[in-house]
């Protein structure tokens, strides 16, 4: 396998649109790596630069300490899976996963072991005859997997591979991708616009946003301490809850919202970081399994119940707060009503505060 760096990469192009911008970051030996960030947020550009599909417009990417700017993609020892399976539907799986070795002209016997080994591993070993058109969605992602394995490259790119399958299938290939990579130890790079994905399977993530890079961290670290706004209420299912106002501290912090204060409490972690916001405008986060209806002596707000979502494990409140909409995460069980006011607290310890202006978390 190999190491991935990427120093000051960008992407300009004649229009003057700037697609990537100044994306810089390191790769491990048989890390799996994913890039999130919504439609047009420079992701897929980033990955096809590494693969040498899209040219650079400054800065360098380097796998294994080689700088392949300049170098063709066919000699970078990478494989590419794309968001369509692009299957030779006229070939057999075995021939499908083999093609491209006997391309570069690889013995017969070479690529039989190759093929068949990949086979056993992608459990396609009774399909090994079947033309595309025969096989399920699921089989043929995992033919244009296959195909990438038994070329044994450096680097495994993979551009939204499971898109066009529908929900149970992408939940049991997410898992199948996560078991590949762990028996493997291959170096990945793993394009999603799906935050569930990304949190489920990469071992750290990119987050993108207008081609700029948001945050860079492990998965749990992005949803406890996000660094600014836009992660905040990107990484999460559903969204972070954001309240704004001015922060305020009397016997207790506060947050006045526009004259309605919402008591904070002590803040006893926070309370260093909060000091020098006394007096300015914030915005306030915290996560729907964090906001829970209470008695009404102790709670910190009071809301309007507008929509009930029970989705299984977990039912989500839709609540209005003046001006703000909020979301609750409860257990499943007796619900209130709709258009019921219901009181709900929070504990200090999970709440999440950022600078109004720009967006960053106050740390």
């Amino acid at each position: 396998m190999a190491t991935v760096s990427l120093d000051r990469v960008r992407k300009l192009y004649p229009n003057g649109h700037v697609a990537v911008d100044e994306a810089s970051f390191d790769i491990a030996d048989g890390e799996l790596l994913v890039l999130v960030g919504p439609s047009g947020c420079g992701k897929t550009t980033l990955l096809r630069m590494i693969a040498g599909l899209e040219s650079i417009s400054s800065g360098t990417v380097s796998i294994d300490t080689r700088v392949v700017n300049e170098v063709a993609p066919k000699d970078r020892d990478i494989a590419m899976v794309f968001q369509n399976y692009a299957l030779y539907p006229h070939m057999t799986v075995a021939e499908n996963l083999g093609f491209g070795l006997r391309l570069r002209g690889k013995a017969r016997a070479e690529i039989d072991r190759r093929v068949s080994e990949v086979a056993r591993l992608l459990e396609l070993e009774s399909r090994l005859d079947a033309r595309p058109a025969a096989l399920s969605g699921g089989q043929r992602q995992r033919v244009a997997l296959g195909r990438a394995l038994v070329r044994e490259p450096k680097v495994f790119l993979l551009d939204e591979p499971l898109s066009n399958l529908d929900a149970r299938l992408r939940a049991s290939m997410r898992v199948e991708i996560a078991r590949l990579h762990r028996q493997l130890g291959a170096t990945m790079i793993y394009v999603t616009h799906d935050q569930v994905e990304a949190m489920t399977l990469g071992q750290r993530i990119v987050v993108l946003d207008g081609g700029h890079i948001q945050q860079i961290d492990t998965p749990m670290n992005l949803y406890q301490r996000p660094a600014n706004l836009f992660v905040a209420g990107f990484v999460g299912s559903p969204a972070m809850n954001f309240l704004r106002g001015q922060l305020r501290r009397d016997t207790q912090w506060q947050l006045d919202m526009a004259g309605a204060l919402l008591p904070l409490g002590e803040l006893p972690a926070q309370a260093s970081a909060l000091q020098a916001w006394l007096g300015r405008e914030v915005t306030l986060g915290v996560r729907p399994e964090h906001l829970q209806p209470v008695a009404a002596g102790n709670a910190a707000l009071a809301a309007t119940l507008e929509v009930i979502e029970p989705v299984g494990s977990d039912v989500f409140l839709n609540l209005r707060h003046g001006e703000h909409m909020l979301v609750a995460r409860v257990p499943p069980g007796e619900l209130p009503t709709r258009g019921s006011v219901l009181p709900l607290g929070f504990a200090a310890a999970h709440l999440h505060f950022f600078d109004a202006a720009d967006g960053k978390r106050i740390a």
